[in-house]
């Protein structure tokens, strides 16, 4: 802080929860929004997966989808103020969510940038001698933690970030991923599921980041097959029949069909591999930041898939995505099965960052929505929980809290140790820690 004065915050959104327009069309057209979502025009083509496969377009990201995101705005613009005459500045941070995660670091760099340049201008920002080492306040949801991680990752050592929020972030993937490519139906994002999407995502680079390295959470039922999904050989294969399929209908050259579509598939693959593993290597050590600087909100106490079998059929691997493997027993006393819960999309065990220690943590439960939160209960219903989370009035003030530096003098936040920590071995980044309260 600047004596008294709050860092500009950007917030950070997660996969699909970006409006997409073409700006093509005048005025634009809405190809992605809450309610309209045009599968052709948001798709990528096959021979460049930064442009769409329906030309001539040129789809931007748009707005941030209201439900998810305005209430989260609306809060901290209000609440971080110290007066109405000193505005804090609280950015949404638009992207083209379709793209690979280094593209948009870069893309977050540059409107960090711009809203330095920006809070520069402002008078109260000015009389606190801002400009003389300029930084921002950084809050993402979903893969936008994974966002804001591969940001520090590559730019970190410029110090222009003072603290970090992370919501039910994806550190090590999602089930639900997988569900997404190889049916287009899963609980990802914010919308409800919807078999249409199935082209669409094999080829959406960005959706193949989320995939889930937990080896423990996966049963092969090949020995001789890799342990993990970021390998083509443990995919059934209907996903590259799907994409050679998509390459005759979409793509430019039409000869050898199969093979282009297990080269993009495999790209597709290694790409995010690559990403993932270069993410598991973060370390804030790199970064101005310590483990005092980051509050990480893990979502626990609903129903989300936490295994994956792969089974043998013919001698192929096929997907098995069966009931038994949503779970949630956060209410388990024996930590080993505790931990079969979630948030609905992400697994406990996928939203852990190997980079803060596990007392570090903050997790949070449906429950912990106040009383009166009934239209953010009803979402959640919806979109579930993962989706929803940021609209959380508790979460609201636990924020505030952390990029303010105050203590909870009235009792208002409170969280859950995470798995295997007891409440005297807790220690959430918070001044005068965190109340550890389970919610009926």
């Amino acid at each position: 802080m600047l004596d008294g004065l709050s860092y500009p915050v950007i917030v950070v959104p997660g996969i699909t929860a970006t409006y997409l327009d073409d700006h093509y069309t005048l005025p634009p057209d809405k190809v992605w929004s809450v309610i309209n979502k045009d599968y052709d025009r948001s798709a990528l083509h096959p021979d460049n997966l930064r442009f769409e496969a329906t030309e001539p377009a040129l789809v931007r990201g748009g707005q941030l989808f209201e439900i998810c995101y305005r209430e989260l705005i609306e809060e901290l613009r209000y609440n971080l103020r110290a007066r109405e005459t000193e505005p804090v500045p609280v950015y949404p941070f638009s992207y083209d969510w379709r793209q690979p995660l280094d593209d948009t670091a870069e893309r977050l760099g540059r409107m960090i940038d711009e809203v330095i340049a920006r809070t520069s201008l402002m008078r109260h920002y000015d009389k606190k001698n801002y400009g003389a080492d300029p930084k921002v306040n950084l809050v993402g949801h979903s893969m936008g933690g994974l966002v804001i991680t591969n940001y520090l990752r590559r730019f970190g050592s410029a110090k222009k970030v003072a603290k970090v929020v992370t919501l039910a972030t994806p550190y090590r993937g999602s089930f639900e991923a997988v569900i997404k490519i190889a049916t287009g139906t899963a609980n990802l994002g914010t919308s409800p599921p919807s078999s249409r999407e199935r082209e669409a995502a094999r080829m959406t680079p960005s959706l193949y980041h989320l995939l889930p390295d937990l080896p423990d959470a996966m049963t092969i039922e090949d020995a001789s097959l890799p342990k993990t999904l970021f390998d083509p050989a443990v995919w059934q294969p209907s996903i590259t029949e799907t994409i050679a399929e998509y390459i005759r209908l979409r793509g430019l050259r039409q000869a050898d069909r199969q093979q282009q579509a297990r080269t993009l598939f495999k790209v597709l693959l290694d790409d995010a591999k690559a990403t993932r593993q270069a993410l598991a290597e973060f370390k804030l050590d790199d970064t101005s930041l310590s483990e005092e600087d980051w509050l990480c909100v893990v979502g626990v106490d609903a129903d989300t898939r936490v295994a994956l079998k792969i089974a043998q059929r013919q001698g192929r691997p096929e997907f098995e995505f069966r009931s038994s493997d949503r779970d949630n027993k956060w209410g388990n006393a024996d930590d080993g099965i505790r931990r079969r819960t979630g948030d609905g999309t992400v697994p406990y065990d996928g939203a852990i960052p190997h980079f803060l220690p596990l007392e570090r943590l903050v997790c949070v439960r449906p429950h912990d929505y106040g009383y009166w939160e009934l239209t953010d209960r009803a979402a959640t219903q919806f979109a579930g929980f993962h989706g929803i989370l940021p609209n959380m009035d508790m979460l609201h003030r636990l924020i505030v809290r952390f990029f303010k530096k105050q203590r909870d003098t009235h009792g208002n936040t409170w969280g859950s140790p995470p798995v295997g920590v007891s409440k005297e071995s807790w220690r959430p980044p918070l001044v005068g820690g965190l109340e550890a309260k389970n919610r009926a």
